[in-house]
């Protein structure tokens, strides 16, 4: 893989993603500094990030702006928790682009230990929930991380929604030993094996779930999950994995990876990656069309109740327009952000080069800062750290 020669064509995101054609438009939250400052500070706390050569090398990307993108009339403290996940959501992705992405059983254990902080009361395994981020608890990073982030957003939620959220998590965490299994393999899944397990992977769903949240409501199970909803997340998420991958491919190529759908079709097909790029663009613009079709019968699908009335109160109508606009958000701001972040371009790439890595990329075994250091840390070019185990006791999964 990392033998492809690059074409002028690969180098350039904006080159490569100009067949497609993704009919909404995206708008920015004005919220955006104030969440990028915030999350910057929250890094520093859990220790997901420790150093200021880190920060800044994480600040490049402005992961914030793509949660702006996604939800653009989210309130200021809405769209801070958003920032939050989302840069967990990506350091915790790039955990696996070294050993630990070729080591299921490893990742097993990793999305066990971050499983168990999903209860209610944001603890692990029954016990009370910890403090805020900053004071010590003896978590890793990731653990500390992602356990203040359930516990904010699922504070108040109904019941259902909360579930709904924890199913898809796990789906999206577990999705990770299949995509190791494909690292591991002699030949490429198929792409409807392939698309079976990015569905998870991409991370669409709890975004979508965050939709939700951030408009004050949470669907009924029955529309939720019946049809035309279904299809049309299934799409927002083939859209935005296509993208994804057309955008990321020089950075996938630099790093070994074969997951990513532009080459597993240029496997599939026989032919060359400009040619699977172009294919994996016509599909991205098929489901768009496709969902604008849905969207626009939506409305007369909706239950009816035997009178001939309507079946859905007139508020959850509104709640089913909220959560379709956030489908269209999230396709058109991904593209948008795709094209503007360093993480898709020659730095980007060259991050990822030659064997390197994140500077966060090792967290399965970094120990968790104590708290001062962790404020410490904003100002200084690194902090010196201990080799030790994440896990305790337990095996070390990133060795």
């Amino acid at each position: 893989m990392t033998n492809v020669r690059h074409s002028g064509h690969l180098s350039d995101p904006t080159r490569r993603t100009a067949g497609i054609r993704i009919p909404f438009p995206a708008r920015l939250n004005p919220h955006a500094e104030r969440a990028r400052r915030h999350t910057l500070q929250w890094l520093l706390e859990t220790g997901l990030l420790t150093g200021g050569a880190a920060a800044r090398e994480y600040d490049t990307l402005r992961l914030e702006r793509l949660m702006a993108y996604f939800y653009p009339d989210a309130t200021g403290g809405d769209l801070d928790l958003a920032a939050d996940f989302n840069a967990w959501f990506f350091i915790f992705d790039d955990q696996f682009d070294g050993l630990l992405g070729t080591r299921p059983e490893a990742i097993e254990e990793l999305v066990d230990t971050l499983g168990r902080t999903m209860t209610p009361a944001g603890g692990t395994d029954g016990s009370p929930s910890a403090g805020p981020p900053g004071e010590p608890t003896g978590e890793p990073p990731l653990v500390l991380g992602f356990r203040d982030i359930w516990r904010r957003a699922t504070r108040g939620a109904a019941r259902g929604w909360q579930q709904r959220f924890r199913r898809h998590w796990l789906a999206y965490m577990a999705a990770h030993r299949g995509e190791a299994l494909n690292r591991n393999a002699d030949h490429l899944p198929t792409l409807d094996e392939f698309l079976r397990l990015r569905r998870h992977t991409i991370g669409v769903q709890p975004c979508l779930d965050f939709t939700e949240r951030c408009g004050g409501y949470a669907l009924p199970d029955e529309l939720h999950g019946g049809s035309p909803l279904r299809e049309m997340r299934e799409i927002t998420a083939e859209v935005v994995i296509f993208v994804n991958d057309i955008v990321s491919l020089p950075k996938e190529l630099a790093a070994g990876d074969v997951n990513n759908s532009v080459v597993v079709l240029r496997e599939q097909k026989g032919c060359t990656l400009d040619e699977a790029v172009d294919l994996v663009a016509d599909l991205a613009n098929e489901r768009a069309a496709r969902f604008t079709a849905l969207a626009a019968s939506l409305p007369g699908s909706l239950p009816r109740s035997r009178s001939g009335r309507r079946g859905v109160r007139p508020e959850v109508h509104g709640h089913v327009e909220h959560y379709v606009e956030g489908m269209r958000h999230l396709m058109a701001g991904n593209l948008a952000w795709s094209l503007a972040t360093s993480r898709y371009d020659e730095r980007g790439v060259a991050a990822v080069s030659g064997g390197r890595q994140r500077p966060w990329a090792h967290l399965v075994d970094a120990p968790v800062p104590a708290p001062r250091e962790a404020h410490a840390a904003e100002t200084a070019e690194a902090t010196p750290v201990t080799p030790a185990s994440a896990f305790g006791s337990r095996s070390r999964p990133g060795r």
